[in-house]
């Protein structure tokens, strides 16, 4: 512990006696000094002697530092000479190693000629055994040693080939055996890797393999194991399948057999697509190709579909430097003749579905298309007849049948979302948009003129005239159905066909073909439009059956027990469902568009309707209860223009009731201030009591 001197006294203070107040003893201070005193002079004794230790301690270290020194000045000295003799040393061991090489580069020199005559001895020996006609070597004649027998064969096979032939009749008057022999251990090496592969001995493979390769014959050993690897490969339905996995068991096991792995792997590739696949697709194709359109484009994209998703698998394994070009050349060396006249098949087979779904859907209606003009005097007369209610010849009755389907349009979508998939996959990069374009073509001839556009003829042509009774107003349907439908179109046009053509000078044409298609049918629609002048007919048939004069000017005035007319109910009815059948039919600005038209016209048809009737005091109260409800049906139009007609008009028929001194500050009113005065006096005139000199001094 760290001496602290405060304590070491204070313990010293208690040990001794009287130094402290302990049990009741008295405090003694010379007995405690003389304790402190004698105390210090035992520390003085202790310090003494301990000093003279130390300073003995540090005498020894000093003396022993010394030796130490010394000792590490002789270990360097005896390093250097170490070092001296390393140096030596080195130089000695390089000198002999220099010698050595040198001598072995003499050695070298003369045994490598040796061993080449040693061998030029031993082919001489193997030549004149082929010259006698007698194989007595053991390397012959011993089974086990095929391999050293062919590497002696290769070589005098090619000492053979680079001697003349003159120099050969030189040593014998008969062909050398050289090529029989040459071509029976070919093709006993073959016969050995084929049993090999059989018993699936990769060891052996590898080894007969390595010495073929020197042989005329490798690749035909190549097409063997080609040949062996694809017996009971293909015994599914599946040859796609079937393929993909021998490709993968092959690309394990050809790399430890064959020094040219990816070659190998290759030629096997090459093999199945030449043969297997291209025979599978010409069956599956050549069926259908001219008896069934339909099943013929779908085995086309299936297959090329699977082909092509084979070749993504074959794209892990290596096949050389270049293997996506290597997997298209297969590719389309299998499918050319099939997608050089692909869209020719597609467009005709388009074409005839289409029709077929069409005439089969307007057989169902046991109807008969008509051939009904779109212009010129066809045109005018239809709306001639509409506008001016002459008869220029009877509307088309079409029964209330629209002529739309939804069932004709998802099928003519799906073929055509069929035949966009086949052309997007089928298609040269480069012919992509065109085709794609002529595929939307024959969607806009068959869906939007053969079905909506003539739709909306048929419809346009069965609109009835405005004096029609009772007339059914079943454009508005097909304007309903024809919005939806359009949709589905647009729908398409973005999801299918954009992407096909969006980098493409085809996009304007489409565009424009788009747009050129849209703006026909709003000319139609606007023309269909002119249904408001039916429902204005209707709305006068109703106020001419249902109202009586009796309803403004009752004989008892105070026995009116209605709140409003039975006409203004019927109409109020009437109004409310077409304006949600436009709701429904409808959608956007067009909404809004013919509402205020609808809704103008409806209060044009009340105004002038009002004009026609006088009113007494109870009369006007009751008219005005018609116009409020009138101005309630306005509501659901949600057009201000119309609500704040209807309200000016309600401000108009208070005129009938009030009382004549009133009649200056009514017409003065905020509703009524902007009006013409000849309105607010037309008005003022339907009053029974208009005559009385009363009321004409004050209204005027």
């Amino acid at each position: 512990e760290p001496f602290v001197a405060d304590e070491y006294i204070e313990r010293l203070a208690w040990r001794t006696p009287g130094g402290g107040s302990r049990g009741g003893e008295a405090f003694d201070p010379k007995r405690l000094l003389e304790e402190f005193v004698n105390h210090i002079q035992e520390l003085q004794v202790m310090d003494e002697r301990i000093q003279r230790k130390v300073e003995k301690l540090e005498q020894q270290c000093q003396k022993e530092a010394k030796e130490f020194a010394k000792k590490v000045q002789e270990l360097q000295k005896s390093n250097q000479v170490a070092f001296q003799h390393f140096q030596e040393l080195d130089e000695h061991i390089s000198y002999v190693a220099t010698k050595v090489c040198h001598l072995g580069d003499q050695l070298e020199g003369v045994n490598t000629p040796r061993q080449r005559a040693v061998e030029a001895q031993k082919l001489m020996k193997y030549f004149n055994e082929f010259l006698d006609g007698e194989l007595k070597s053991d390397v012959f004649t011993n089974s086990e040693k095929i391999k050293e027998a062919a590497d002696i064969i290769q070589k005098l096979h090619l000492i053979a080939q680079e001697l003349p032939f003159d120099s050969l009749m030189d040593f014998c008057c008969y062909p050398l055996p050289f090529p029989g022999k040459y071509h029976d251990l070919e093709c006993q090496l073959i016969q050995e890797f084929t049993g090999a592969q059989r018993r699936g001995e990769i060891y052996r493979m590898r080894e007969v393999a390595a010495v073929l390769l020197h042989f005329k014959g490798y690749s035909h050993c190549v097409d063997v194991y080609i040949k062996q690897c694809q017996e009971g490969a293909f015994l599914r339905n599946d040859v796609f399948e079937d393929a993909a996995i021998l490709c993968q068991r092959v690309n394990k096991q050809v790399g430890e057999v064959f020094s040219n792995p990816e070659t190998v792997l290759a030629k096997l590739i090459q093999n199945i697509f030449e043969v297997k696949l291209q025979s599978y697709v010409k069956d599956q194709l050549e069926e259908h190709r001219k008896s069934d359109a339909e099943q013929y484009l779908k085995n086309l994209y299936d297959l090329y579909t699977r082909t092509t998703n084979l070749s993504s698998k074959l794209m892990e394994f290596n096949l050389g430097t270049d293997k996506q070009t290597f997997l298209s050349k297969l590719i389309k060396s299998i499918f050319i003749s099939y997608l050089e006249n692909y869209i020719e098949v597609e467009i005709g087979y388009l074409k005839s579905r289409s029709a077929m779904i069409l005439q089969r859907y307007y057989d169902s209606k046991n109807h008969q298309k008509r051939s009904i003009g779109t212009g010129g005097i066809q045109d005018l007369k239809e709306r001639i007849r509409q506008r001016t209610n002459l008869p220029l010849g009877p509307s088309i009755d079409t029964h209330g049948e629209t002529f739309l389907s939804q069932e004709v349009v998802v099928n003519l979508l799906q073929e055509t979302k069929q035949a966009f998939e086949r052309c997007h996959r089928l298609s040269d990069p480069s012919d992509l948009p065109k085709n794609a374009f002529r595929i939307f073509s024959m969607l806009v001839d068959f869906l939007c003129t053969e079905h909506i556009d003539y739709a909306l003829e048929t419809g346009l042509a069965g609109i009835p005239s405005s004096d029609s009774k009772n007339a059914n107003l079943y454009f508005l349907d097909v304007v309903h159905q024809a919005n939806t439908i359009f949709h589905l179109f647009d729908k398409q046009f973005n999801d299918h066909l954009m992407p096909l053509i969006s980098s493409s000078p085809k996009l304007s044409e489409c565009l424009q073909k788009k747009k050129d298609i849209i703006e026909q049918m709003e000319v139609k629609l606007d023309m269909g439009i002119d249904t408001l002048n039916c429902m204005i007919g209707q709305m006068k048939h109703i106020l001419a059956a249902e109202q009586k004069k009796t309803d403004f000017k009752p004989e008892d005035e105070n026995n009116v027990l209605i709140q409003y007319t039975n006409a203004c109910v019927k109409v109020c009815g009437y109004v409310r469902k077409q304006v949600e059948k436009i709701r429904n039919s409808m959608d956007g600005k067009n909404v809004d568009t013919v509402l205020m038209e609808l809704g103008v016209r409806f209060h044009r048809l009340i105004y002038e309707h009002l004009q026609q009737y006088s009113y007494s005091c109870m009369g006007g109260m009751l008219a005005i209860c018609d116009v409020a409800e009138y101005r309630k049906c306005a509501k659901d139009f949600k057009i201000a223009l119309v609500l704040q007609l209807f309200d000016t008009l309600h401000a108009l028929c208070n005129l009938l009731v009030v009382a004549p001194d009133n009649l200056k500050q009514v017409c003065s009113g905020e509703q009524l201030a902007n009006l013409d005065k000849n309105i607010l006096h037309s008005f003022v005139q339907l009053r029974v009591d208009y005559r009385s000199a009363r009321l004409a001094r004050h209204f005027s």
